[in-house]
């Protein structure tokens, strides 16, 4: 029902209206941008009182040297941090948050921030990051947050910054690698001819000569790639029945031009692509992060003990129970696990024959006193109790990260550059839960 009086006027109806030309003055801290309360100022207390020093080995600005100061470490480190919480991974959509998003002010107090900047620090010192990782955790295990007595692992694979068309055989990867020398040779060439070339501006003519130049690198670590992959074939190929090799199932490998580190994968989905493999170990009892790697092999067998020892070195504590999922089982495991004083709890795979062998908790022939323990010990109440909490640590960790941490996708290329990327996850993670304590 229309409610509005037929014969109002509404000429003389009085309206507030923005008015943008109006001068006004505005007296403000940039210290009054955010609440005292605010999350990005646990961050900031808690990186101001690390030691960052790592991050400036490399540093040209020094006293007595010409040039414009670098921007200060600890900027750049909270940055990154508070971006990872938020799902941010582009250095350029961060670099725009510097500007428009008030914590982001606050953060850069007055420092302009451009995305250059941000890219290249967050993925050239993996030593660095990797070393605070190692401190931060220190700092945890010395206030009594987190013990490593009983940790979580799992892979999750991430989609690498790599297209399925990328993929080549030696072959085609010959010829590129042929084009792509040529390709250099003749941009080197115009840049040498100064009739051509003085139609380019100097930042013009560097990035024609870096792009030629690292399309033929990408070409030839692709090539350097393929050793590696044909001796994972070959031991692939032991499994696999003729019947499957006569069906072409045993393809020549192929490298990417894209990102020659990643491998094709299998996803939680079904599907098959480009990613990148990475392993998270979480400590139950905390749910802290504890131990990060990033590989380029689809299966997490063999990956168990390494992460381990990876804990072991980054705590200064012993790992006494180790949870895994399936993926990771083989009986070499569980043997030099049983030889550590490690209690492995992966569930056994079950028979393919029940009616011949029994059910899972059945010893077979060949098994060790080892595997003979642990098949009895999994069967146990107690272990799935203990082994319930696998899922409810390291999954979780994983989904977050996919979900709100900004890894659905990766947006850097190479394992080292993903590892990168896989410590700063952790370390916001860890932040996020710990950061108050921390600094209390």
């Amino acid at each position: 029902m229309n409610n509005t009086p037929q014969n109002m006027d509404v000429s003389s109806v009085r309206l507030r209206r923005p008015e943008r030309m109006q001068m006004t003055m505005q007296t403000q801290c940039v210290d009054d941008l955010i609440p005292p309360d605010h999350q990005v100022r646990v961050i900031w207390q808690v990186v101001d009182a690390m030691d960052l020093s790592p991050f400036l080995v490399f540093t040209k600005a020094r006293e007595g040297v010409g040039g414009r100061d670098t921007t200060d470490p600890r900027l750049l480190v909270c940055l990154w941090l508070h971006a990872t919480l938020r799902g941010i991974g582009s250095a350029r959509q961060l670099a725009r948050q510097c500007v428009d998003n008030a914590p982001f002010r606050w953060l850069c107090g007055g420092v302009s921030i451009n995305h250059h900047t941000l890219s290249d620090f967050r993925v050239q010192h993996e030593a660095a990051l990797d070393d605070l990782f190692t401190r931060t955790i220190a700092t945890l295990v010395d206030k009594g947050l987190v013990s490593v007595q009983r940790i979580a692992q799992d892979g999750t694979r991430v989609r690498a910054s790599a297209g399925a068309g990328s993929f080549r055989r030696q072959e085609r990867l010959e010829k590129l690698l042929a084009e792509a020398r040529e390709h250099v040779t003749q941009v080197k060439a115009l840049m040498d001819d100064p009739a051509q070339a003085a139609a380019l501006s100097a930042r013009q003519k560097a990035a024609r000569q870096r792009a030629a130049q690292e399309r033929e690198e990408r070409v030839r670590q692709a090539i350097e790639q393929l050793p590696e992959l044909e001796q994972r074939q070959a031991e692939r190929a032991k499994t696999v029945s003729k019947k499957d090799k006569a069906a072409g199932k045993i393809k020549e490998p192929r490298a990417s031009t894209t990102d020659p580190d990643t491998r094709v994968m299998k996803m939680g989905d079904g599907g098959f692509r480009p990613a990148l493999n990475m392993q998270f170990a979480a400590d139950t009892a905390s749910r802290a992060i504890v131990g990060v790697e990033v590989l380029n092999v689809g299966v997490d067998s063999g990956q168990a003990e390494p992460m381990r020892q990876q804990v072991e070195r980054r705590t200064g504590r012993t790992v006494g129970e180790h949870l895994v999922d399936g993926g990771y089982l083989t009986f070499d495991e569980i043997d030099r696990a049983a030889e550590q004083d490690v209690k492995l709890y992966v569930p056994p795979k079950p028979p393919r024959n029940p009616a011949q062998c029994g059910d899972a908790s059945a010893p077979r022939p060949g098994d060790s006193e080892a595997v003979k323990q642990w098949r009895q010990h999994m069967s146990s109440e107690e272990a799935k109790s203990i082994y319930k909490q696998r899922a409810a640590t390291i999954e979780t960790i994983n989904a977050d990260a996919k979900t709100h941490r900004g890894l659905g996708r990766l947006l850097v290329r190479g394992v080292e550059k993903a590892k990168c990327v896989a410590l700063w996850f952790a370390l916001a993670y860890n932040l996020m839960h710990f950061g108050s304590q921390m600094i209390a």
